[in-house]
């Protein structure tokens, strides 16, 4: 299987009511653009939502990290660039780059780590091995890209 490397599974615009009283898009809408590029990669792997409500399964995440480089408005299209930065028995981890679709520019980044979990006793559970390859070779392919360099960051300011 070729791997495309990274992703390019999602685009959208940010929309009238993303708007705050600054006139950018508000923080929280960031946030729900990534979702939305999230479940691009889940769905492309075949463990979004068809998945949960067919197998009980469902990908939670429990951790989540956004960085904002230059605000986007009203009616600015946004591209996605979806890298899987590493995949094991249960978990993915995962980071999509946020860019402004005519200019090019990075407008964002988040980094999310998702945990593979049993619905129905709402435990982390491993992925099918077939599944867990899957993920394992576009981990693979994707380690040859250079690392971005707001992976890993942690909020903090000098002392």
């Amino acid at each position: 299987m070729t791997i495309p490397a990274p992703f390019a599974l999602h685009a959208e615009t940010v929309r009238p009511e993303w708007i705050d009283y600054n006139g950018h898009m508000n923080v929280a809408y960031y946030l729900l653009a990534f979702d939305h590029a999230t479940d691009a990669v889940l769905d492309h792997f075949g463990i979004g939502k068809d998945y949960a409500e067919s197998q009980g399964r469902s990908m939670f995440v429990v951790e989540a990290h956004l960085t904002y480089a230059r605000e986007v408005t009203q009616g600015d299209g946004l591209r996605f660039a979806s890298t899987i930065l590493a995949a094991d028995a249960k978990r993915l981890h995962l980071f999509h780059e946020m860019r402004h679709a005519g200019e090019g520019f990075l407008a964002a980044t988040a980094e999310f780590l998702l945990l593979h979990v049993d619905l129905a006793d709402r435990r982390a559970a491993p992925f099918t091995g077939e599944m867990q390859a899957r993920l394992a070779a576009a981990a693979q392919a994707h380690a040859d890209l250079p690392r971005p360099p707001q992976a890993g960051r942690a909020v903090g300011q000098p002392r």
